[in-house]
């Protein structure tokens, strides 16, 4: 990228908060493939955003004050480790001048990504070791994981998959993951398909809709989940032509990766109402981050405002111990302690459930204060979120019911 062009960059992506009131100029071709957009490039164009992306430190030293422990991590990071990409639109999120602002700590590299700590692992959900065919991960029996690409638009600095992200590899051709396809078809167990990667919405719309097809075919998988942060940190990608070359592989919903307040931007809103309104569920799963949104005031705002434009809080996760990211993850009573202030006091469907997804690819499990006070036969007592002790009583002879093996 020359010169003049990376320091018209901020300036340039400005224009993607101007309104887009533009009609969707492109549609479906005779044959069904989706045809080419007749938009001019630029920065409201998806394509535009990830050719100017900021991938040095030179590039992030442009267009923010960096910090020395900024920039010796984004050196670091161009020389080994997770590479950088910012897109220019998530780029100008960011505060110039503070280096703690919540858009800027989760796309700008530190020194601190070199420490190592007790606890963190390359592959914290043993995605490896549960590998069933190349691509192909499963650790549920009736769901699994396809890794379609290595490329995101934005590599966020608290990446489960920061081992393999960005190595260059790009999207994975159709022979590449015909043993997945193979697989999925052998094991009719196997009902969702989670499509991942990297972000699978960084793949053009062509390579995108043949690998849903192909998976398609395959008459045991019932839903299709589309894991991708593309509504955050590239909005633009969500267009017309998208959302309607998808549309014919529905039922296919969408889980998406809002974080902060600072990134419900109108283009995100419209991003997510356009999926919505062409009949994609979207979920989100906030990652609970350390000094970005680790405070029950903070997130009741995030949770708030995605309901309002019918995105559906779905999980809070605590932070993957991924190795170099120590700076960016809270204890677990952090979290725990959280959700207690945000029950009762926040709207069930903004309420997510707060999730640890166990070390080694155990699975996920559900976190969350105690309510029960104490347990006695017949009578259960229980605290409110007011405070109150209230006892439950169980109807005559219930108990008898309960298996041995349940706990309260």
């Amino acid at each position: 990228m020359e010169t003049a062009e990376t320091e018209g960059l901020l300036a340039a992506s400005k224009l993607v908060r101007a309104a887009d009131t533009a009609p969707d100029v492109p549609g479906i071709a005779p044959n069904g493939s989706p045809r080419r957009s007749k938009r001019p490039a630029g920065p409201r164009d998806w394509t535009w955003q990830l050719r100017h992306a900021v991938t040095t430190a030179e590039g992030l030293a442009k267009t923010l004050s960096l910090t020395p422990d900024e920039l010796a991590g984004a050196r670091r990071a161009e020389e080994a480790g997770l590479p950088i990409r910012v897109t220019p639109y998530y780029l100008q999120l960011c505060d110039r001048d503070d280096p703690t602002c919540p858009i800027r700590l989760q796309c700008v590299p530190r020194l601190d990504e070199s420490a190592v700590v007790e606890g963190d692992l390359a592959d914290p959900l043993g995605e490896e070791a549960h590998e069933v065919a190349p691509h192909l991960v499963q650790r549920y029996p009736d769901r699994a994981l396809l890794l379609a690409t290595d490329r995101c638009a934005v590599y966020c600095r608290f990446c489960t998959r920061s081992r393999m992200v960005g190595d260059g590899g790009g999207s994975v051709s159709l022979d590449k993951l015909d043993p997945a396809f193979t697989y999925l078809a052998a094991h009719p167990e196997v009902r969702d398909v989670i499509l991942s990667g990297g972000d699978p919405l960084s793949m053009s719309t062509d390579r995108l809709v043949r690998v849903i097809a192909r998976l398609r075919e395959i008459e045991s998988i019932e839903t299709i989940r589309l894991a991708t942060r593309t509504p955050v940190t590239l909005p633009q990608r969500i267009t017309g032509e998208l959302v309607r070359a998808l549309k014919p592989h529905h039922p296919l919903w969408v889980m998406t990766h809002f974080n902060h307040p600072k990134e419900l931007t109108p283009e995100a809103e419209r991003a997510c109402r356009r999926l919505v309104d062409h009949g994609f569920p979207v979920m989100n799963q906030t990652v609970l981050l350390r000094g970005i949104n680790d405070d029950a005031a903070t997130l009741e705002t995030l949770f708030r405002g995605l309901v309002r434009w019918r995105v559906r809080p779905y999980y809070l996760l605590q932070m993957d111990p991924v190795r170099g990211t120590s700076h960016l993850r809270t204890a677990l009573a952090r979290g725990i302690q959280i959700m207690e202030r945000l029950q009762g006091h926040l709207t069930g469907i903004a309420l997510p459930k707060f999730i640890v997804d166990t070390p080694g690819g155990m699975g996920k499990i559900p976190m969350g204060p105690s309510y029960v006070v104490s347990h006695r036969p017949g009578v259960t007592r229980v605290r409110t979120h007011r405070g109150v002790e209230v006892d439950y009583v169980d109807p005559p002879d219930a108990s008898a019911s309960v298996p041995a093996s349940t706990s309260i």
